[in-house]
């Protein structure tokens, strides 16, 4: 896909469906976002800082290209909501994203 290019998709855990948007960015990684009805997984692109003082549930994935990637990416980093799910650094994003749901 050429820089610029959005897609948006979905990606299944556990029976359930999250939506999934991947933007191509030039002469960089894309970037990638998992959402579910409880929160979100993101790539090191967006702000886990506003994440956190919007008290959203949100987590870190990084050196990701595809979002089967974020699937298997452990979470770097997460918001205290998050925390409150279950989610914990280190755990597989599929793991997380099926807390997310």
């Amino acid at each position: 896909m050429p820089a610029g290019s959005i897609l948006v998709g979905q990606v299944g855990v556990d029976g359930h469906r999250a939506l999934a948007i991947k933007v191509e960015l030039p002469n960089s990684p894309p970037l990638l976002l998992l959402v579910a009805d409880k929160g979100f997984i993101m790539c090191g692109y967006l702000n886990l800082e506003l994440a956190e003082r919007l008290g959203v549930a949100a987590a870190v994935v990084s050196r990701v290209r595809t979002f089967e990637d974020v699937l298997e990416a452990p979470i770097k980093a997460l918001t205290s909501k998050a925390r409150g799910l279950g989610l914990r650094e280190g755990m597989k994003g599929k793991e997380a994203l099926a807390l997310l749901m």
